[in-house]
């Protein structure tokens, strides 16, 4: 199985480092620590579910699953600095 082929794997609502790694991928630096906490739940929430391999509903999402994504959101930005 190539890289790519793990790219294309469904995430969902449990996977919080990948979908921070696909939020990281799609805005970059657009977004600093400070205002990746910021960010509201509803556009938050709406991001996630563009991401062409989330297969979440948005009626199962909840505060603590958009909080983890928010921190790992941030770990990954920091690991890009």
């Amino acid at each position: 199985m190539s890289f790519k082929d793990f790219d294309d794997m469904p995430i969902g609502w449990a996977d919080h480092e990948d979908i921070a790694m696909k939020l990281y991928d799609r805005f970059g630096d657009e977004f600093g620590e400070s205002q990746i906490y910021r960010i509201r739940f509803t556009d938050l929430l709406d991001w996630i579910l563009e991401i062409d391999t989330f297969e979440g509903k948005r009626e199962d999402s909840n505060e603590g699953h958009l909080e983890q994504i928010q921190a790992k959101w941030v770990y990954e930005w920091r690991d890009n600095q």
